[in-house]
């Protein structure tokens, strides 16, 4: 029987590539305002039934070994993916520019390459020869990684076909373009269309993918919102510019964990991964020092040891400064007003500076009552206990609450070294700290602020309740 087919108007999204069939101020994918445009009739069809040449079979029949996982030597790489690389599987790798990509994943493939395995590795934003340059500086050199520089998708597909690879690299989407669609490399026409190609050779030949994608200013992943749904695996590469430090994520995965972290030092012999990089947020000293205090932060379900530094100054001016780095400014600006109310700090007209080592960033309230004792212990100039960690979060009252994982930070923190601890009350429960380790658990800043020696006379009076024993 013939298609039927008929003319309507649509309308497609510039940012992302939603469509609809009427005009919308706002995208209902994206929620851009004003950015849904006509673009003119489309045939809409009824497609007939096509003769299946591959039956349904029961599950229990299907061969699970074609999704075998096949490890990338990079250890750290393949926690994020939950072991390493799947046939067929296409992954998406977002990052900013320079933050170390194509370097981690140039190493990816050479290691891959190694065990035998042909691996092609198209660039369209290098020449050939300079990725060869960064090959030979990171020890990326293997007898079976294919380099190409293409930007055209029916060469790279022909690349694809001469070479039959295990592995594809395809740096980056946005720069591929199809001569069959209309407009420049890079739009979401272009992007889509690069896309669904790759996708559908990857499936089809079980081919490893991996498309590195450029980022917005607001830090999403470039083009159409569609691409994420289209591939199996999303990571986002995270990091400081100026931070040797490089973290590694899955926001999607199909075939793992979403909650792991790897991490990597990236440095001008290439990027290495860290398996213990608590180190890289550690200050070493014979003595401790006024205004520093160390947190365990959970990254996904990786425990890391982080130092917090703090400083409380005069100001010279009638506005006192509060500069952060690494912390949350409003919740740093939220901690200066409980200790300044609750815990009767004169803080509110010094200068406040907060920063953490190496480059970390601390983004859950856990970290808030290191925070705190941090500022507390520059204002008073008095040194913390050595060996401590503060875990909690601080509220508006002055309390300390629960956060998950308190078991896991402890174990991190004994396994360095540290053997005090500071602790919400009560989030411990039945299970047993680490051998060794000395731990108050404190209900608010009052009695935290005594178990480590900083209270003071004129701390407000909500702060005197019972306070745990020292762990000093």
């Amino acid at each position: 029987m013939a298609s039927k087919a008929s003319k309507r108007p649509t309308y497609r999204c510039t940012e992302c590539g939603w469509q609809t069939v009427k005009w919308v101020g706002r995208c209902g994918e994206c929620q851009a305002w004003g950015t849904v445009e006509e673009t003119g009739a489309v045939a809409v069809r009824t497609q007939p039934a096509a003769k299946v040449m591959n039956p349904a079979k029961p599950i229990g029949d299907v061969d699970a070994t074609r999704a075998a996982v096949t490890t990338t030597g990079v250890g750290e790489f393949d926690r994020v993916l939950g072991g390493g690389l799947v046939p067929g599987a296409v992954m998406l790798v977002a990052g900013e520019p320079g933050i170390g990509k194509s370097t981690l994943l140039l190493d990816v493939a050479a290691r891959t390459a190694r065990t035998g395995a042909k691996v092609l590795y198209v660039s369209g934003e290098e020449s050939a020869a300079q990725v060869r340059l960064r090959a030979d500086r990171t020890d990326a050199v293997a007898d079976t990684l294919y380099l190409a520089s293409e930007t055209d998708l029916a060469t790279v597909l022909a690349h694809i076909d001469s070479v039959s690879p295990t592995l594809l690299v395809i740096d980056s989407v946005q720069t591929i373009a199809s001569a069959e669609i209309e407009g420049s490399a890079g739009n979401v026409s272009q992007v889509r269309e690069v896309a669904a190609a790759v996708i559908q050779v990857a499936k089809a030949r079980g081919i490893s993918t991996v498309l590195v994608g450029h980022v917005t200013k607001d830090g999403s992943i470039a083009g159409p919102r569609l691409l994420e749904h289209l591939v199996d695996v999303v990571i986002t590469f995270e990091g400081e510019r100026h931070s040797r430090l490089r973290l590694v994520r899955a926001v999607k995965n199909r075939y793992g964990p979403t909650d792991e972290v790897g991490c990597f030092d990236l440095s001008d012999g290439g990027i290495e991964g860290l398996a213990d990089p608590s180190s890289l947020f550690l200050t070493a000293r014979d003595k401790p020092v006024a205004g520093t205090c160390v947190t365990v932060t959970l990254e996904g379900r990786r425990p890391l040891v982080t130092e917090v530094q703090a400083l409380v100054a005069p100001s010279p001016g009638g506005s006192p400064r509060r500069t952060t780095s690494g912390v949350d400014s409003s919740r740093t600006a939220m901690i200066l007003a409980v200790l300044e109310r609750r815990a009767g700090a004169p803080v509110s007209r010094a200068d406040c500076y907060v920063s953490t080592v190496g480059g970390a960033r601390l983004t859950e309230p856990a970290a808030d009552l290191a925070v705190a004792l941090s500022l507390l212990s520059s204002a008073q100039e008095k040194p913390l206990p050595g060996g401590l960690i503060a875990v909690g979060e601080v509220g508006l009252s002055g309390d300390i609450r629960a956060v998950s994982g308190v078991a896991r930070r402890l174990a991190e923190a004994a396994r360095i070294g540290f053997d005090k601890a500071i602790i919400p009350a009560g989030s411990l429960g039945t299970e047993k700290p680490p051998a060794g380790m000395r731990i108050a658990e404190c209900a608010d800043l009052g009695s935290a602020m005594r178990a480590v020696g900083t209270a003071s006379s004129a701390s407000h009076p909500s702060a005197d309740a019972d306070a745990a024993p020292s762990p000093g």
